[in-house]
């Protein structure tokens, strides 16, 4: 299968970009508005879903943690998932081994 990048000429940022592009692809369930980006947490890392311009959305993506945590397992991005509107906290789900 060939991947439309090559990854031995990606810098970090690069394959951050990457990463999050395919979470968002394999939670299809996201609105295009939800701002998605991950930050250190303590001694770990944390994704971050800011539903800012859209959080009228919120609750219903809550929901769907599951489909969220899988992605997150799958790609290998984070230990938990944070729910933001903004700068405020909204909820959080953690990944379970």
């Amino acid at each position: 299968m060939n991947h439309p990048y090559s990854f031995s000429d990606c810098t970090s940022t690069q394959l951050e970009k990457i990463a999050l592009t395919r979470f968002r692809a394999l939670v299809n369930c996201l609105p295009k508005d939800c701002r998605i980006f991950r930050e250190p947490w303590n001694c770990s890392t944390i994704l971050c879903l800011d539903f800012a311009s859209c959080p009228h959305k919120l609750d219903n993506i809550k929901l769907q943690d599951d489909q969220l945590l899988s992605a997150c397992r799958e790609l290998g991005l984070a230990n938990a998932v944070i729910f933001r509107v903004g700068n405020k906290f909204r909820g959080m789900s953690g990944v379970t081994p």
